[in-house]
Order: C-alpha cells, then structure tokens, then sequence
C-alpha cells in the first residue's frame, strides 16, 4: 500500500521547541514511526511544488495523511481540487489535529470552517475507545492516556459523523469527538485528534498503531467505478401498448 504522509513543515524549521521533538518534522516522525507497518510510505510537504501533490504523486497514493495547522489558507486551491477528486475516485485521507481546519477537510464535509473549543494548558487528555469494534481501534486497550495535549472541545461544528471510534475526556473537564469517520464518493475519511507540534504525541506508538489502522481502514476498495449520466437499458424493454 502506498501512503504518502502531507505535513506543513514550517512549525519545526521557524520554532526552536518544535524543532526538539520533531528534529526532522512531524511527517518523518510518522513515517518513522509506521516503518514496520509494512507500508511504502513517501512524504511531501506544503513549500515544495506543486505542495509535493503531483498529479503523478496523487495518482500513485492510496491513502493521504494530512496535518496542517497555521497555513491551511497556504495551500493552493487547486491542490485542494486535485487531492478533492482523488478522495471521490477512492483514495483514502487521514485528516490529523489541527487539519480540521484545512481547506480539504473543510471541502470534503462541506462545511466552511469546522471550529472547535481549544486551550494550551499541558492538560492530561484520555482518549476513550467507544467503538472497541471498529477496525480503528484494533489492539487498542479502553482507552489512550496522554500526559500533556492541547485541548479541545465541543462543540466541534462537524456534520454528524459516519462513526464515532473516540471520545476525548481532557484534565480540564472538556470532552471532544477525537476519532470520526466519513464516506465521500468511494473514499474513507478518517480524522484523528491529538498531535500538537510542541507534544511527543507522534512517538506515542499507541497513537502510531491508530494511524495505522486508519490507513488500512481507509485504503481503496476494488469496487466497481459508479457510472453516472444517461445509459442504456441492460434488458429489452417493450414497447407498451396504449389504450
């Protein structure tokens, strides 16, 4: 399967404390991360052109993660078109933190901005498991304990989800829907909450094997391509006879 991991890459070059927990960015952690995964994992990244999304890149990713977070309106709108109809032909995208906000998520739910409650207060988060069916959630105990997040809350102004696979629980009293999947054309969305650039949430394996199922999750199904438009009768149809 190929996954190809989309990350702004500006938080840890301009900011020295992102830089010390992900020297080589976040997209790497990840990759690193997901190494035995049995993934063939490329990466690419907001400054490079064509934002590192080809149309050859595209083509050849099966499931797209994306974390973005301060330069959503950076992004070109005809990447965002580009990734949009991949996504409809069946490409899965992984949509991480802060993307919520970004202009492909936003495109794909229909929705002009998915706003949320939010504060930086090293807040405990505990990452509830409310679906233990779901393949998300494989090899996931109750729940996920992470010391220090940034916190988010509802209400989180998204259409209702397909399902819901996490509840987040924060130290602060807030609660927020951390893991939510959707359906557009023949692709999987999956959004996936924690990941705040100054947090280890990336060398967390817990949270690595969640990005993990979700890309297995999310990868392309062999089903037939729908065919829209005018068409032809498969079966005779006669002619009836007025009376």
């Amino acid at each position: 399967m190929k996954v190809t991991i989309w990350n702004e890459y500006r938080h840890e070059v301009e900011n020295a404390k992102v830089a010390q927990v992900y020297p080589n960015g976040i997209h790497h952690a990840i990759k690193d991360g997901l190494a035995d995964a049995g993934f063939d994992i490329a990466t690419a990244t907001l400054d490079e052109p064509e934002h590192g999304l080809t149309e050859e890149v595209l083509a050849q990713t099966d499931v797209l993660v994306w974390w973005g977070h301060k330069h959503h309106k950076d992004v070109q709108d005809e990447i965002v078109n580009r990734v949009y109809q991949r996504v409809l032909d069946g490409m899965g995208l992984i949509v991480l933190h802060s993307a919520h906000c970004s202009k492909i998520f936003n495109k794909l739910l229909g929705t002009p901005t998915c706003q949320l409650l939010w504060r930086e207060a090293d807040e405990k988060e505990r990452l509830w498991v409310i679906d233990p069916a779901h393949p998300i959630a494989e090899g996931i105990d109750r729940y996920i304990e992470l010391p220090m997040e940034e916190t988010y809350g509802e209400h989180f102004n998204i259409p209702a989800p397909d399902q819901i696979v996490f509840v987040s629980w924060f130290e602060g009293g807030e609660v927020f829907r951390s893991g939510v999947t959707y359906h557009r054309g023949r692709g999987k969305i999956f959004y996936f909450r924690p990941g705040h650039e100054t947090y280890p949430t990336y060398h967390n394996k817990q949270i690595l094997q969640v990005i993990a199922n979700g890309i297995r999750w999310s990868a392309p199904t062999r089903s037939a391509k729908p065919v829209y438009g005018n068409a032809k009768a498969l079966e005779e149809v006669k002619p009836k006879v007025k009376s």
